[in-house]
């Protein structure tokens, strides 16, 4: 059901899309409008993760390293049935973390400083199985497409004044309009696919680990961080927000239309649900989700803060 959802609201932003683009040049404005959208997707397609990982500054992980988060995402990488994503740490206070790349072949993840300072080790592991579980279900090439199309409604919408046919069709103050309710309505789609794809890493993020109430104890306290510690490249670049596991800018007490993420309380009550029943990860159907599956690292050192 999460995935019928999410492809008609990435429909309806298509069909927004274009709709702005025909108020503005009619039939050709519509195909216009198309065609850039296509160009402008194709480029974020192979560039995201390296944009982003460039607008926070975040430095490769070495293989190795002294916290283990190399080995322990390893693990969880092949309970989950995926290539090693590249590690990324972001040096900000803020504990948070985020997932990019086009497929699971070029993916990376992202965690902050702040995330490994504030974490036990079995929280940390739930945080890495939902951003694998971000990979896994493809959600980073469909955020990615949505941030894309919403830009795109918004330059297209701001450009509605310089051309005559839209100010024909719609006058003055429906061109105005436009220019303000076409990026609203861009964004509240944009915002209904994140939070739709949160719900659903969570869930397969949990099966990943094999301990819900990991990820819902980290979920917790991610949470009180981002409410009260800024995240300075993230206020830099707002269009990142919806990418963190938690939004990085503010915290929502419930699942409003304008919430990038669903409530954190929603999300921690679902998990804490999945270990109320005896469900089956899809990775192994013979051994439930309520199973520890946390990676054992053999011949670690002891240091870095699970020490």
């Amino acid at each position: 059901m999460g995935y019928v959802k999410t492809a008609m609201l990435m429909a309806a932003m298509t069909a927004l899309f274009m709709g702005v683009g025909y108020l503005i040049g009619g039939s050709g404005g519509a195909v216009i409008a198309l065609m850039i959208a296509a160009a402008m997707n194709a480029f974020t397609w192979w560039n995201s993760d390296r944009m982003v990982l460039r607008m926070h500054n975040a430095q490769p992980v070495p293989e190795g390293d002294r916290m283990g988060l190399h080995a322990l995402t390893s693990e969880l990488a092949r309970n989950a049935g995926l290539p090693m994503p590249r590690l990324y740490l972001i040096d900000t206070p803020q504990p948070n973390a985020f997932a990019t790349g086009r497929n699971p072949a070029n993916a990376a993840v992202a965690v902050t400083s702040g995330l490994l300072r504030s974490l036990t080790r079995e929280e940390l592991a739930g945080v890495i199985a939902h951003e694998l579980a971000h990979i896994r279900n493809h959600d980073t090439a469909i955020m990615t497409v949505t941030a894309t199309f919403a830009g795109a409604i918004s330059m297209l919408a701001n450009f509605a004044l310089f051309f005559g046919g839209s100010r024909e069709r719609l006058g003055l103050v429906g061109t105005l309009m436009m220019m303000f309710l076409a990026p609203m309505a861009a964004g509240l789609v944009q915002m209904a696919i994140s939070r739709t794809r949160e719900y659903a890493a969570d869930k397969a993020g949990a099966e990943i680990c094999g301990q819900p109430i990991w990820l819902a104890s980290a979920l917790e306290k991610i949470a009180m961080g981002a409410a009260r510690i800024d995240n300075d490249a993230a206020e830099r670049n707002p269009a990142t927000a919806h990418m963190f596991i938690i939004n990085p800018l503010h915290a929502n007490k419930r699942d409003s239309l304008f919430a990038t993420h669903p409530a954190t309380e929603n999300r921690i009550a679902a998990l804490r649900a999945m270990t109320a029943r005896p469900a089956q990860t899809t990775l192994d159907a013979a051994r439930p989700v309520a199973a520890s599956r946390v990676p054992r690292i053999r011949n670690r050192r002891k240091s870095g803060p699970w020490s």
